[in-house]
């Protein structure tokens, strides 16, 4: 479809509503085979052939894709209200229990003022040095393994920043447990997505093997939270981390704080969201990198000029402009959050299409940030996209990494502070090349991960120095 087309559908007729366009479907199933199998193919070709608003039947029920940013603003800034977390949730909040991402209502709005300043901009400056030392702890790791072997940097990248979450949250040092709790981590994830998916779906405590294996690694993290939290109330001091702020903030009255359960949701859903989606980010962004020497070059010589040989802290992050793009750039193509549902409390209109009562609205990251109405070559690797210049005038809805509205992710700070510390402090010692022959896979589960890893090989390479022509002065080792 043409971009006019893709216009005209998505923005529609004031006082006019219509019925979404929707693709050919399956008797009795609809589209439910076509969504399970390829949901990224499935929505690209929707926008493509649809636009911005494209209907689904899964059986009885209605699934709307929304890949504008006009629409995407309806459901998340201009009527929040009537748009609550999907049925599809149920098995998430089964793990994270009533955490951030979970909850609704005032009872959301409570915690979302209560947990706010734990996430203010001098408290997350002090994580800046964790943030470095555990990335350089990891590159010492790699200068003792054999240069010639290949290594998955997402699974580099799930350990180390579980290691950082540790720290920062709980104030501990999970290095030896990263791989234990990281398959646990694995386990209830995969279980939320799952029971998420089926058709029928059995209750957690129905002895199935899927639900047994669930219910182990689910005790051993509550095991492990609940025992940090009771030996935290013990201790009663300040550790500055954010389990610490969690346990000191009171609402508006002084009292209010957060008990023992509550506190272990919140925390669990920091663990989580801390560690899927930046690990995710950051191994895809190695990923493009590699695909991209050019990028990689000028990277290289941001990070060279502004850091030398010493480590990256939190007041070099403003002079790290172009790193912040890199990382921006990636989640643009390769978003962690590719989707987010809502159902519909009541009728609406989107887009000039009518949204009834009970119906699912996904507003579908992978497929916004492609879109060819808002991104000049949406599926090229171009960082400089995101340059003042070219980024003033664009629909600030047409970029959702971190969703939007009311309902932004509280840790879209810290995560992005952490992707650039962890970036610049590998680049500035290693170069990273895919292994020949490798085809990324992508599996659109509760976040967007790579389904077998991303085999990598490193090359060290010296603190290279560019001169004013971007030439370097000195070569690589």
């Amino acid at each position: 479809m043409s971009n006019a087309l893709i216009s005209q559908a998505s923005t529609g007729s004031p006082g006019l509503t219509r019925r979404a366009p929707s693709p050919p479907g399956l008797p009795l199933v609809g589209h439910l085979i076509g969504m399970v199998r390829d949901p990224l193919g499935m929505m690209t070709k929707g926008l493509r052939d649809h636009g911005e608003v494209v209907l689904y039947r899964f059986g009885p029920y209605r699934y709307f894709v929304l890949s504008g940013p006009d629409v995407a603003r309806h459901v998340l800034v201009d009527r929040p209200e009537n748009y609550v977390k999907s049925k599809n949730y149920r098995g998430l909040k089964v793990v994270l229990g009533n955490g951030l991402v979970t909850s609704e209502g005032e009872f959301w709005k409570r915690q979302r003022k209560l947990a706010q300043p734990a996430f203010h901009h001098k408290r997350l400056a002090g994580f800046a040095e964790t943030m470095a030392h555990y990335t350089s702890d990891m590159l010492m790791r790699w200068a003792t393994i054999d240069a010639t072997r290949s290594f998955d940097i997402h699974d580099e990248m799930t350990r180390l920043t579980f290691r950082i979450v540790g720290k920062t949250l709980f104030d501990v040092d999970l290095h030896q447990e990263s791989d234990s709790i990281s398959e646990r981590i694995r386990i209830v994830i995969d279980w939320a997505q799952k029971y998420a998916e089926s058709v029928v779906r059995l209750p957690p405590w129905v002895p199935t093997p899927s639900n047994l294996a669930f219910g182990r690694a689910k005790r051993a993290l509550d095991r492990l939270v609940f025992g940090i939290i009771e030996e935290r109330r013990k201790d009663r001091r300040d550790h500055g981390d954010l389990l610490s702020m969690l346990m000191e903030v009171t609402d508006e009255s002084g009292d209010g704080r957060m008990d023992n359960q509550q506190l272990r949701d919140e925390v669990m859903t920091l663990i989580i969201a801390g560690l899927e989606t930046t690990a995710n980010a950051l191994a895809y962004t190695f990923h493009l990198l590699s695909q991209h020497p050019g990028v990689s070059r000028q990277l290289e010589q941001e990070i060279d000029r502004v850091l030398g040989d010493r480590a990256p802290s939190f007041e070099d992050l403003p002079r790290l402009e172009y790193t912040g793009w890199v990382v921006q750039e990636s989640m643009r193509l390769l978003p962690p959050v590719w989707n987010v549902e809502r159902d519909a409390l009541d009728d609406d209109v989107i887009g000039g299409y009518s949204i009834p009562k009970g119906s699912t609205v996904a507003i579908a990251a992978y497929t916004l940030h492609r879109n060819p109405r808002h991104w000049d070559n949406p599926e090229g690797f171009d960082p400089e996209r995101f340059s003042p210049a070219r980024s003033k005038d664009r629909n600030k809805h047409a970029y959702l990494p971190f969703g939007g509205g009311p309902r932004v992710c509280i840790g879209n700070a810290f995560a992005m502070m952490e992707a650039k510390l962890i970036l610049a402090t590998v680049v500035q010692r290693y170069r990273l090349t895919l292994i020949p022959g490798f085809r990324l896979e992508l599996d659109p589960s509760i976040t967007l991960r790579p389904r077998s890893g991303i085999p990598m090989t490193r090359r060290e390479r010296s603190a290279v120095e560019y001169g004013r022509d971007g030439q370097p002065r000195r070569e690589e080792r």
